[in-house]
């Protein structure tokens, strides 16, 4: 049996989300049946996140075990002769049999899209959200400054979680504009169940001088989500990127400090 990591992109707007669920479709069941199908025997894979219904990926990482005799970096030519459009594989290795790829990540970055201008947008309508009203970007950016470093993020979890602790760091979240489309671009070691869309949601209210720029500090110091704005809606974000320490890909036993809890989901 090997063990095989793969890399995939997906448009979430047709699916119940990743995770395989009884009301609908989800991505991870779409694969699933594909990949059996092309094994000729079940297959079962493990995401390193469970993005909600309309939510998108660019680097999403799964992983499976297989004896398959196709060559893992021949995975995508052969999925993707055979999976929706809307879901594309990108990349396949084989990686030792101790890798994990929900608890052995140690970063992700994801990317929230909102359309600035009078008028949606017909194209991106399914890959942002539509605000019409400015947006005040300076302010926006001075309370995303106050989100870096460690904090007790209890605030900023939606009903429903399940995190064994709300502690989490943020190393990196900043904004660009091009034309009218801001991005949200933000990485941290884990984050909680619809934290990004919270943050998301939160600073479009600071960016309609709806909440202060000292939002964020007072939610961490409270523990308070009515300090915070709405969570966000889902078709604005995107899962861009999964990180992997290089000791995963070489000897994962060496980072079993690493929790369920510290990989948990979105």
């Amino acid at each position: 049996m090997k063990r095989i990591l793969l890399t995939c992109e997906y448009d979430g707007t047709a699916y119940v989300g990743w995770q395989r669920q009884i009301n609908g479709l989800s991505v991870q069941e779409v694969i699933e049946d594909t990949l059996s199908q092309v094994c000729h025997t079940p297959i079962r894979v493990t995401g390193a996140s469970r993005t909600d219904a309309g939510v998108h990926a660019m680097g999403q990482c799964l992983h499976f075990d297989s004896d398959t005799s196709i060559p893992p970096e021949k995975f995508p030519f052969v999925l993707n002769t055979m999976l929706p459009g809307d879901i594309r594989i990108q990349a396949g290795r084989e990686v030792p049999p101790a890798f994990h790829a929900r608890f052995l990540s140690c970063g992700k970055t994801y990317i929230y899209r909102v359309i600035n201008q009078p008028h949606a947008s017909a194209l991106w309508r399914l890959r942002s959200v539509h605000v019409p009203v400015a947006l005040d970007l300076d302010a926006m950016q001075t309370a995303l400054t106050l989100l870096l470093g460690t904090h007790d993020f209890s605030a900023f979890q939606a009903a429903g979680g399940t995190a064994k602790t709300t502690q989490r760091t943020i190393d990196e979240a900043s904004l660009t504009q091009t034309g009218n489309l801001i991005e949200l671009h933000i990485h941290g070691n884990a984050f909680l169940y619809n934290m990004v869309r919270i943050i998301a949601g939160t600073l479009i209210d600071i960016g309609h001088h709806r909440l202060d720029t000292q939002s964020f500090t007072r939610a961490i110091q409270t523990g308070d989500r009515l300090q915070l704005g709405p969570t966000a809606p889902p078709q604005g974000l995107e899962l861009h990127r999964v990180d992997y320490p290089p000791e995963a890909f070489v000897d994962p036993e060496a980072l079993r400090w690493h929790t369920e809890d510290s990989a948990s989901p979105l």
